[in-house]
């Protein structure tokens, strides 16, 4: 039936503040930024995979009224509405170093799971991010 996910979302309160952090810090590409009117279509995506895109949606309209855009953007401020994404990296403390260096702060560092390396971090808007070197 279903071949693919071809995109996914997160909320974020700023997207040039997004794009500075997922391209800037996090190395992602932009694939897509468009100004459709009501709204910034803005998609990023791992250099080379084109296929899996993340939208970086500012809570608005046309996809919400504007009272329900505030409280979406309150619960994104208190972290309560963070989205998730999981990354894989072939060098999990390598790559861990390289963000540090670039001023990522880290909510969990690198640490032996039973199916690799992982740890954690936060975008400036709450969302949780991964990466795992998966065990080989």
């Amino acid at each position: 039936m279903f071949n693919a996910i071809t995109h996914s979302q997160i909320y974020v309160l700023d997207q040039d503040e997004a794009l500075d952090f997922y391209v800037g810090k996090l190395g992602l590409e932009v694939n897509t930024d468009v100004d459709l009117g009501p709204m910034r279509w803005l998609t990023v995506s791992v250099p080379g995979h084109p296929e899996r895109q993340v939208l970086l949606e500012r809570p608005g309209p046309p996809a919400m009224s504007e009272e329900t855009a505030e409280q979406v953007r309150e619960l994104v401020t208190k972290g309560a509405m963070g989205g998730w994404l999981i990354l894989t990296t072939d060098d999990c403390r390598g790559t861990y170093e390289t963000l540090l260096g670039k001023g990522v702060e880290f909510t969990e560092e690198p640490t032996e799971r039973p199916y690799g390396i992982d740890c954690g971090l936060r975008d400036p808007f709450g969302n949780r991010i991964r990466f795992t070197q998966p065990r080989s």
